[in-house]
């Protein structure tokens, strides 16, 4: 198993950036694919970016290519969610996920972090 805790959520302008991070303890965190999904409230939870074992590949949803970047350090056990350009319709609640296998479900979720883009 592994534990996931996010943190970097903040309220921001729009245009600006954060910096999400997901922290991992457990089983050996390259072992794992890794995402990140947001939720608004009454909205299902959608995907936003996925990043393989090494970090080697990354795929991101339409909404978001070209403004955010995932990346992960193997040597500290963290993923990160670069997030620039921000618009207000990126508020939402971010979760960190995790999963063995590339194409099946994530099985491991964080609390989440609350992202606000004010206009």
């Amino acid at each position: 198993q592994v534990q996931l805790v996010e943190s970097g959520g903040g309220l921001v302008q729009a245009g600006g950036s954060l910096r999400l991070s997901c922290a991992a303890s457990g089983r050996t965190f390259s072992s794992y694919v890794m995402g990140w999904f947001h939720q608004v409230p009454g909205k299902e939870r959608e995907f936003v970016a996925g990043i393989s074992w090494s970090g080697g590949v990354t795929y991101y949803a339409d909404s978001v290519k070209g403004r955010f970047t995932i990346s992960r350090d193997n040597a500290k056990n963290t993923v990160y969610l670069q997030m620039n350009s921000l618009k207000p319709e990126d508020t939402a609640v971010y979760y960190c996920a995790a999963k063995v296998n590339l194409g099946s479900s994530y099985d491991y979720w964080g609390q989440g972090t609350q992202v606000t883009v004010s206009s």
